[in-house]
């Protein structure tokens, strides 16, 4: 891949595509072809068609996904399978029907078992069940690492899969109602440094910046911490029930955490990503990460994880937030709330093995994100980006 090769980026206004975008965009690549999801849905099989044939990129990197938290994988079941299964269908194909020289898949450490062996090696996919919550969302990303392994197989592309853990960055989704836990709870802490500071302008620039459920800052007090209580960003005392005062004041403020706490979790920052996908692209084959154990005629598992090799519990990764964003209130976990697999740590030793290695450590990319947050407006982004 040189600087004037014609690459094609499927997904850029999302928070690893943009990020993937300014990484080659710094390295001087000349020749980037982007369209939005209003100038092409990659789930119309006839329009990625045509446009593979009108603009024969060289090179794809395919970030384009549904993607969305607990709540949103686990009710949108047969959006978050279908999406993401003719996202990636068509991509893929067409890349080799247009003879492509090499497609970078990305993929998500939920396509292992929810019960796998820690830290989780490329080696286990397929070896026991998936989280039942986003057991769809993991299935179709199965199937795209399976895609790329059999077109190299029976066609001799030079299509590779990366598996990152949970990432986080700029233009990260922040909605309320579909976000994962970190983005969700700098949001959450945010919001309630501002309750117990009665500070009503942050709240509202908040709403006003990514409206929740449809409610902007234009909103009363009493409209605006109804919202705010029902995702556990409340008073300790002054019950909903009671009439809210415009001068009303609140110092004991509680932001509500899904689960016990005890959940344990990888995070990579969203620009490392972008840097490892590059390394990928710029130095890494497909006959590179064939597993040097494996039969010949039984090549599986060729995926590459992409995180940092470092856990955290869910309290212990609040509490960094919570001391970032200066919240002084309280930490209340609801058990009853889905909290999915307890620990997923990723194995990264194959990648680094490749000579790639993560750069920054999660409180820098958590400070780093809470400065983007407060300088930025919402960016909706469409499935199938």
């Amino acid at each position: 891949m040189n600087r004037n090769s014609r690459i094609y980026i499927a997904g850029h206004q999302g928070m690893v595509g943009s990020a993937i975008l300014n990484n080659l965009t710094d390295k001087k690549y000349e020749n980037i072809i982007l369209r939005t999801h209003r100038e092409l849905d990659l789930i119309d099989s006839y329009a990625v068609k045509q446009f593979f044939e009108a603009e024969k990129p060289e090179y794809v990197i395919l970030a384009a996904a549904k993607v969305g938290g607990i709540v949103a994988n686990n009710i949108y079941r047969a959006d978050f399978m279908y999406e993401n299964l003719m996202i990636q269908t068509n991509v893929i194909h067409q890349a080799f029907l247009q003879g492509v020289k090499k497609l970078l898949f990305l993929g998500s450490t939920c396509i292992y078992p929810r019960d796998s062996l820690q830290p989780i090696k490329e080696e286990y996919l397929l070896t026991d069940i998936l989280e039942y919550t986003n057991e769809p969302y993991a299935l179709a990303k199965i199937a795209g690492v399976k895609m790329c392994e059999s077109y190299n197989l029976q066609y001799g592309t030079n299509f590779i899969s990366v598996m990152p853990t949970n990432l986080y960055g700029p233009r990260d989704n922040f909605n309320l109602e579909t976000s994962h836990v970190l983005p969700a709870l700098i949001r959450k802490i945010h919001l309630g440094k501002a309750l117990e500071e009665n500070d009503w302008i942050t709240i509202a620039d908040d709403f006003n910046r990514r409206p929740i459920e449809g409610m902007d800052g234009s909103q009363g007090k009493k409209q605006m911490l109804g919202i705010l209580s029902k995702y556990g960003i409340k008073p300790i005392s002054n019950p909903m029930n009671s009439e809210l005062q415009d001068e009303e004041e609140f110092t004991n403020v509680s932001v509500e955490i899904w689960g016990s706490g005890k959940q344990i979790r990888e995070f990579l920052w969203s620009d490392d990503m972008a840097e490892a996908c590059v390394f990928m692209m710029e130095n890494i084959d497909f006959v590179d990460i064939i597993p040097k154990d494996q039969p010949k005629n039984e090549v599986r598992n060729t995926q590459i994880n992409i995180g940092t090799g470092k856990e955290i519990t869910i309290a212990h990764l609040a509490e960094i937030i919570k001391t970032i964003i200066k919240f002084q209130g309280e930490l209340v976990y609801n058990t009853s709330k889905p909290e999915g697999t307890l620990r997923k740590l990723t194995n990264v030793s194959k990648l680094r093995s490749l000579g790639w290695r993560y750069s920054v450590e999660l409180d820098e990319g958590i400070n780093r994100l809470y400065r983007w947050y407060k300088s930025s407006i919402n960016h909706p982004i469409p499935a199938g980006k």
